[in-house]
This record gives C-alpha cells, sequence and structure tokens, in this order.
C-alpha cells in the first residue's frame, strides 16, 4: 500500500471542522497538533503584552490514489484559496509501521 501525508497549517479552532470535512471525502481519520506561527507578520499587542498567532497543523496519512480528493476537499473546506487562511502541503511516506489494514475481508488481528 502506497501512503502520502496531508499537512494543513489553519488558523486556530478550525481543524475539527475541516477534518470533519476530509473524512467525509474518504479519510480515515487524522491528529491535530497546536503550534504558534513564526511569520513576517508583525506580533500583535493586547494591553502591552505580545500575542503570538496561533495555529493548528492537521496532519491526514491517506492512501496516494485517494490525496487528491481528499486534498481538493481541504482546501475548500478551509478556503486555502485565500492569501493567509491557511497552507497545505503532501508529502510521500515511504515506510508505515502500526497501521491497521482496512481492507475488507481482512481479520487486522492476525
Amino acid at each position: 500500500m502506497s501512503y502520502e501525508a496531508i499537512f494543513v497549517v489553519l488558523p486556530r479552532g478550525t481543524a475539527d471542522s475541516v477534518m470533519a470535512t476530509a473524512k467525509k471525502a474518504g479519510a480515515k481519520g487524522g491528529t491535530v497538533f497546536l503550534a504558534r506561527g513564526t511569520g513576517a507578520k508583525e506580533a500583535k499587542t493586547f494591553f502591552g503584552l505580545t500575542v503570538e498567532e496561533a495555529k493548528e497543523i492537521l496532519f491526514v496519512l491517506t492512501e496516494r490514489q485517494e490525496t487528491d480528493r481528499i486534498l481538493q476537499t481541504i482546501i475548500d473546506a478551509a478556503h486555502l484559496e485565500n492569501p493567509g487562511s491557511g497552507i497545505a502541503f503532501v508529502l510521500d511516506i515511504r515506510k508505515t509501521v502500526g497501521l491497521v489494514s482496512r481492507q475488507p475481508g481482512v481479520d487486522p488481528s492476525n
């Protein structure tokens, strides 16, 4: 089985809804990492305190033949075509360990 990883950097609080949409497109699940941006924008201040730009990183492992469909669904759901709404990229996966077979009729306990 050949896999790819979709990584999506999103504003904090949006990854769950984007993941729900990706599941409807065939994604089996994902992982959300909390992060903060360090891009070229100036840090915002609130009552003299620096407020960092809060982010979430959504990681979705997909079977290669499903990647384009799931990625397009993510792009649409997160409005990634709009500047500043987030970024997405795909990486090839060379090796995996610990994945459970999801093929019909295959008993993963064997």
